[in-house]
């Protein structure tokens, strides 16, 4: 595996299961080190960076992110060494387009979500967690399946508000969906742990390769459940 980021970009990561994709982040965040191979950050050999610096400036966010039975407001600040004023965690709120849904509760960001977010969806829970990853303002964004819970339209909006934040975010996103990462700077496919594929979707889709054949079986399936709600709707 080998390809370099610069910094700002977005990059998707596609790929089977077990192909390798969350191993990347492991690697990154120096979970454990590569048993061969450098990984550089800014031209300097992460093995040299402390692991509290690498975790402070990398985000994660994972497709089943951890709530606790905390009011709203906590779970977004959970984590930060300094005191954080609402304006702020309103902010965050609104850039992972979570903010509408926590106002359309009685209690507002005071509601408690009960241990886990057993109270909120799945999409709402894994934008509280973009939320509380975007408050510690990062360099890197990973997301790990993080929008899985997400339609694609309200994912778009984050997508823009990210590229519109002050300090431009580097994001790398691992996902099953294609058109998570049809805009991204940068997409790489995996395969059994070795990188088959990498370019930009006009590229990877105009050629024969993994990439196409899991466009294509996405495309048809959103085919037919859009010829599916047609018929219903016509039904009804």
């Amino acid at each position: 595996v080998s390809f370099t980021v610069e910094s700002g970009q977005t990059v998707g990561i596609l790929g089977l299961t077990g192909s390798g994709k969350s191993t990347l982040f492991n690697l990154l965040l120096r979970y454990f080190d590569p048993a061969s191979g450098e990984i550089y950050l800014d031209d300097v050999d992460i093995s040299h960076i402390s692991r509290s610096y690498l975790r402070r400036e990398i985000a994660i966010v994972e497709q089943e992110p951890f709530l606790f039975g905390r009011t709203i407001a906590e779970n977004i600040a959970l984590g930060m060494d300094r005191e954080v004023t609402q304006e702020e965690i309103e902010s965050v709120a609104k850039i992972a387009a979570v903010h509408d849904a926590i106002m359309s509760f009685e209690k507002g960001y005071g509601t408690k979500v009960g241990e886990r977010g057993v109270t909120l969806s799945g999409g709402q829970k894994q934008r509280i967690a973009i939320a509380r990853a975007m408050l510690r303002d990062p360099q890197v964004i990973l997301f790990d399946d993080a929008t899985s819970a997400i339609d694609a339209d309200t994912e778009a909006r984050i997508r823009t508000a990210l590229n519109l934040t002050t300090r431009k975010k580097t994001i790398l996103t691992v996902t099953h969906r294609i058109q998570s990462v049809i805009s991204a700077d940068l997409i790489l496919v995996m395969k059994n742990g070795v990188l088959i594929q990498k370019g930009t979707h006009e590229t990877l889709s105009s050629v024969p390769g993994l990439y196409r054949d899991m466009l294509e079986i996405q495309t048809r399936i959103e085919n037919e459940l859009e010829i599916e709600i047609q018929n219903e709707t016509a039904s009804d």
